[in-house]
């Protein structure tokens, strides 16, 4: 079982943004290089963006230079704040600790369990 929470999904109008929000353990979080993934409806989970222990980050094409992901160690948060959402934006959402690579940099395959989830839902 997941021990990170997300939250901050909602309804938007399409060309809005949305803040979510993924919380955890010190222990957990602030160490770990963590991603953003997201199941759209008829599509296969993917990963969206990453961000590792430093701050470095990785985006899916599909997303750069609409989402940005950051992280706020004090408040063992990691942040995707998104805009310019359009209805392929539509999904659950989720954050998870992600494997690293070269240089410590963060990956799109995860390395530990899924959590709930938060819902995102682009429509007029």
């Amino acid at each position: 079982q997941s021990d990170l929470v997300e939250s901050g999904g909602g309804l938007v109008q399409p060309g809005g943004s949305l803040r979510l929000s993924c919380v955890g353990s010190r222990s957990t979080l602030n160490y770990s290089a963590i991603g953003w993934f997201r199941q759209s409806p008829g599509k296969e989970r993917e990963g969206v963006a990453c961000i590792a222990h430093d701050g470095r980050t990785a985006y899916a094409d599909s997303v750069k230079g609409r989402y940005t992901i950051s992280r706020d160690n004090a408040k063992n948060t990691v942040y995707l704040q998104m805009s310019s959402l359009n209805p392929e934006d539509t999904g659950l959402y989720y954050c998870i600790r992600v494997l690293t690579g070269v240089q410590a940099m963060c990956s799109m395959y995860r390395s530990g369990p899924w959590g709930q989830g938060t819902q995102v839902t682009v429509s007029s």
